[in-house]
């Protein structure tokens, strides 16, 4: 039973299956009732799950986590909206002191199914507080599942499959790809889907293996084909989960291409890409035929909306870091991309 949905018209359709699977499932967010959310991924939930399952909170983040993490102590599998990704900074204590830790400081007595659903990055035109990548900071909390997704159907079913989860997961949607449409298997079973932690090769290679999730997985694809036409050969890969990260599949492809290009629009500094180059180099030294590439958003405050499309990643830049892996003379080697 397969449907032409936009992201967030699967999204809809995973948090309505979630709810009417399990009545322990709540919803809850910032304006997400009457009116659906900003992003109205919430559209229509109220009117067929009632006020007692939509939960219109008060703005005010840190107090709509605190509720969550009680929530999950009597049973129930909260899944948080965030409106913003830089509105999550006042729940961080919440995420990071309680709902990662519950379970390892009870002895695995207390589980914390939770859901931290953010609407992230950017590519929509919005400033500071309204276009973050806060993901590396959540990676390096222990106790968390972190996934991005990248398509319809893996919003539609991974979201299902967090919910599920016993473990707190942060669920982060691209949300400039909101409006981008694909075929999604709205009769798709969870125990026949491929688990929320594995990774996806989106388009097999030979010569570069390029890593990314969330909106920079299209990119990443772009770019491959530009390339093709150039005779390089890119082996795509959507993460989809950053934490835990796939490493099997991650290193099964490096070892087959011996280079790797890492691409994420967070900042350069500490970010997931540097984490993950440091453990392909640990994994893979041997295998490595050149020093691996990041392609990040600069190490600046979220830029004003004029100035964005230099600082998001784009096809020029990743290209850019094939030759470098390539050794290729045109490449502009030493260059930060």
């Amino acid at each position: 039973m397969s449907e032409l949905l936009t992201m967030g018209k699967a999204l809809n359709a995973g948090l309505r299956r979630a709810l009417a699977d399990d009545d322990k499932v709540i919803v809850m967010g910032e304006d997400i009732g009457r009116l659906g959310g900003v992003f109205r991924i919430t559209d229509g939930l109220i009117d067929e799950f009632g006020a007692p399952r939509i939960i219109d909170t008060p703005l005010a983040e840190s107090g709509i986590m605190g509720t969550a993490v009680g929530l999950a102590f009597r049973g129930f599998r909260p899944v948080v909206e965030i409106q913003f990704d830089g509105f999550v900074y006042p729940a961080f204590d919440q995420i990071v002191c309680q709902v990662a830790k519950l379970h390892y400081r009870t002895r695995g007595n207390v589980t914390m199914p939770i859901t931290v659903r953010i609407p992230w990055a950017g590519g929509v035109g919005a400033a500071e507080h309204h276009s973050e990548s806060p993901e590396a900071y959540f990676v390096h909390t222990s106790g968390l599942r972190v996934v991005a997704v990248s398509n319809p159907q893996d919003a539609y079913m991974m979201l299902r499959q967090a919910i599920a989860c016993d473990d707190p997961v942060v669920f982060f949607e691209p949300k400039r790809l909101y409006h981008t449409k694909d075929e999604v298997d709205l009769g798709a079973d969870i125990a026949d889907a491929a688990p929320m932690g594995l990774a996806r090769v989106v388009r097999a290679g030979t010569d570069v293996t390029l890593l990314a999730y969330g909106a920079q997985v299209a990119t990443a694809l772009d770019a491959a084909t530009a390339a093709d036409d150039e005779g390089t050969s890119i082996e795509v890969i959507d993460l989809r989960s950053i934490s835990p990260v796939d490493y099997p599949t991650v290193t099964a492809s490096v070892r087959k291409t011996g280079r790797v290009v890492v691409t994420h629009e967070a900042a350069r500094e500490a970010g997931v890409g540097a984490e993950l180059i440091a453990s392909i180099t640990e994994k893979c030294f041997h295998y490595l035929e050149a020093a691996p590439e990041r392609v990040t958003g600069h190490d600046i405050p979220y830029p004003p909306a004029k100035l964005e499309k230099h600082h998001l990643p784009d096809l020029d830049r990743i290209l850019d870091a094939v030759d470098r892996v390539l050794e290729r003379p045109n490449s502009l080697s030493g260059v930060e991309s």
